[in-house]
Formats: C-alpha cells, sequence, structure tokens
C-alpha cells in the first residue's frame, strides 16, 4: 500500500512537472513572439512564468524521483539538499510575489484606465521586479544563515524549509510575508474587480478607443467575473492545505499525516502548472 501511494506521488508529480513545464513555455512563446502582448509590465509576467519553469524543471521532478528511490544517508546535510531547498523557497515566492504584483498591475489597468499610464511605467515596473527578487533571495538565504533551516521532508520527499516549534519565527515570517499577503492581496483585488463588474453588468457600458467608441454587453462583464471568481478559488485550494499542514507542523511539533503532508506539497507545486492558464484567463 506504501509502495503505491508513494508511486502515486511521483505519477502526480511528473504529470505537474510536464503540465508546468509545457504551459510556462507556451506562455512564453506567446508574449515573446506577440508584439500586441507587450508591455511596459511584461517583465512582472516573464519572473513568474520563468519561475514556474524553473520549479517545473527542477523542485518537482526531484520530488518524484525521491518517491520513488528513497536517498541514502542524511540527506539533509548535503549539499544537494539544502540547494534544492534554497531553490523551492526562492522560485515559490518570486512566483507568488510577481504573479500578485501582475494582479496589482491588472487591476490598475481596469480600475484606473485613464492614469494607468502613468502609474504602471517601465521604471515603476522594473523597479518592482528588483525588490521583489531581492525580498525571495532574502527569504531564501536566511536559513543558510542559521535563521530557519532546510531538511529533507520524508513525507513530502523534497528538501524544504524545516517547519518546527525551533524555527517558528522564520516560518511565521516567511508564511505571512512570502505567502498568505499576496494571497489575500490577489483575492481582495480578484473581489474587487468583481463588484466593480457586477455593477457594469447591470446596464452595460461604452467602452472608446482612438477610432471609435462600441458598446460592451453585460455577458462580458458576467464572463470576466466568473474567471476572476475561479482563479482565486484554484489559489485558495492549491495553497490553504499547505499553509494548515505547515503551520499544524510549526506549532504542534508533530509531523502531519504523510497523505496529508504529500497531498498539500503537490498541489502547492501543481500551481506552477496552473499559473499560465489564470494568467491567460485573466487577459481575456
Amino acid at each position: 500500500m506504501v509502495a503505491a501511494l508513494r508511486t502515486l506521488y511521483a505519477v502526480l508529480m511528473l504529470l505537474s512537472s510536464v503540465a508546468s513545464v509545457c504551459g510556462n513555455l507556451l506562455l512564453l512563446l506567446v508574449l515573446l513572439l506577440n508584439k500586441d502582448l507587450r508591455s511596459d509590465t511584461l517583465s512582472l509576467t516573464l519572473s513568474f512564468s520563468l519561475s514556474d519553469l524553473a520549479l517545473g524543471l527542477s523542485t518537482i521532478p526531484f520530488g518524484a524521483h525521491n518517491s520513488l528511490f528513497q536517498p541514502d544517508g542524511r540527506p539533509s546535510e548535503g549539499m544537494l539538499c539544502q540547494g534544492s531547498g534554497f531553490l523551492f523557497l526562492l522560485l515559490q515566492t518570486s512566483s507568488i510575489h510577481s504573479l500578485s504584483w501582475a494582479t496589482v498591475d491588472k487591476f490598475t489597468e481596469i480600475c484606473f484606465a485613464l492614469s494607468y499610464s502613468s502609474i504602471w511605467t517601465a521604471g515603476r515596473s522594473r523597479a518592482v521586479l528588483v525588490l521583489v527578487w531581492l525580498f525571495c533571495l532574502v527569504s531564501a538565504i536566511l536559513p543558510l544563515l542559521g535563521f530557519g533551516s532546510y531538511a529533507y521532508s520524508e513525507s513530502r520527499f523534497l528538501c524544504c524549509p524545516t517547519f518546527s516549534p525551533d524555527n517558528r519565527y522564520f516560518v511565521v515570517l516567511w508564511m505571512a510575508v512570502g505567502i498568505v499577503a499576496p494571497i489575500l492581496t490577489m483575492c481582495s483585488l480578484y473581489g474587487y474587480i468583481v463588484y466593480v463588474a457586477r455593477k457594469q453588468a447591470r446596464r452595460g457600458t461604452f467602452m472608446c478607443n482612438e477610432l471609435h467608441c462600441f458598446y460592451v454587453p453585460a455577458n462580458n462583464y458576467l464572463r470576466s467575473s466568473i474567471v476572476m471568481v475561479s482563479t482565486s478559488v484554484c489559489l485558495l485550494v492549491c495553497w490553504l492545505p499547505y499553509i494548515s499542514v505547515c503551520l499544524y507542523e510549526t506549532f504542534s511539533g508533530q509531523p502531519s499525516p504523510t497523505v496529508g503532508s504529500a497531498f498539500s506539497a503537490w498541489l502547492v507545486l501543481t500551481s506552477a502548472a496552473l499559473n499560465p492558464w489564470i494568467t491567460c484567463m485573466t487577459q481575456t
């Protein structure tokens, strides 16, 4: 039974890896080859797409391999495990933060259309991107310096941050600022966009470009609302189990059930495969 579950976990991880690599490569090709989609904030989309692509090529296959072939000795002490844990935290944090800032960009474009070009300039977009990656690098380096730690998790088959009472300050800080804050920001902004869309859906509206004005029917706003709600649900489904399991292990000092821990890790890594489709839907 245990062998069957480990094989199932490996298969799911491999499927997520393939989906992440294919989805993000397709998104990158579309963005780079289609000049109409390029903007001053394209770097934010490229940032989380490249982060998800790197996850699909490194951390996710690493977990699949470990579930099928248990590492020998004490893997937590090796440079490979420490480096894998560093990449796991760096790429996950950069992905969720870049995606959240891309959502802020979309929110500004919709709700502040007239002043959008003056709010989001190329320089400000680059500054945000630099700050995001500086924060992610600092967060990932801290465990290597002793504030927190990386270790091999036998239930997740991954090298990742150690979720134990001894590291609770680092875990709470990383969870609050690195994960929970951007997710709440995205869900809140999507919620406000849905609120605006519902108001517009009651009457429809006119939109104008440089050449002419045209009527936008109410169905367009309702369709956008469905997309935003679905995106928020996907984010919560992928991240809430992982956050819950990690906080439980951190404050209780007890390991969570192996199946629950492995399933939550697979869900959060699967978000790397869902992000490109979320981006495509929110652009329509």
